[in-house]
């Protein structure tokens, strides 16, 4: 099939070696946050931290998040580019999700005299994934997925590289990163940079991928 999204998607690939002279733009970079910041989630509750690790002091505290498991993924940290910590919310409230209405009202998305109604009424579909402890962690982490093959296919588009890292260590990560998660959670990452092209086993191999009709059904 030719056209350009095809063929982004078929050069993309995950990344194993990143060549640490290689920078990602400020303008890129620019694009990928507002990416993200423009991502899909379940009534629009937006449940998430994205926390964008450039500075080579965040890179080290990144890289000693390694030290328990999930070694393979270590160099990542710091000879990517960047690297985005996805977390969410495992107690996403009511009173939370009432900031996401406030703004659906100021940006003219919602008419004011609906606000009741659609805060009482879309935030039923959290109430149905909470426990009586109050965690919905499991449907705001499935919002994070939804970010990361967001921001997945807009790095395709750009030309930049990826790795998508649930190789994390979530305990570690809560702690070196403690101040700036505030609660949250972090479970999968995403390296972000260019290849070293001649060092990386997984560049340029043809895409394994089962055949559309094992995998789509059209009625």
């Amino acid at each position: 099939m030719s056209h350009p999204i095809i063929s982004e998607l078929n050069k993309r690939y995950t990344t194993k070696k990143y060549d640490v002279s290689k920078r990602i733009s400020g303008d890129d970079m620019a694009i990928i946050k507002e990416a993200l910041r423009l991502s899909p989630s379940s009534i629009n509750s937006q449940p998430w931290k994205f926390i964008i690790v450039e500075s080579d002091g965040a890179k080290q505290r990144l890289h000693d998040t390694f030290v328990n498991k999930h070694q393979f993924n270590q160099p990542h940290a710091k000879e990517a580019s960047h690297t985005l910590l996805l977390a969410y919310n495992p107690n996403y409230t009511k009173e939370q999700y009432r900031k996401v209405v406030d703004v659906e009202v100021s940006s003219g998305h919602l008419p004011s005299e609906m606000y009741d109604d659609f805060l009482n009424g879309a935030y039923t579909f959290a109430e149905s994934n909470t426990d009586d402890h109050g965690f919905n962690g499991n449907w705001t982490k499935a919002q994070v997925y939804l970010a990361l093959g967001n921001i997945m296919h807009t790095l395709a588009r750009l030309g930049i590289h990826s790795t998508p890292m649930e190789g994390v260590d979530p305990e570690m990560i809560s702690e070196l990163f403690k101040d700036e998660l505030g609660g949250y959670v972090c479970e999968v990452a995403l390296a972000m940079g260019y290849p070293l092209e001649l060092e990386d086993y997984n560049f340029g191999k043809p895409k394994a991928r089962l055949a559309l009709e094992d995998v789509i059904t059209v009625l």
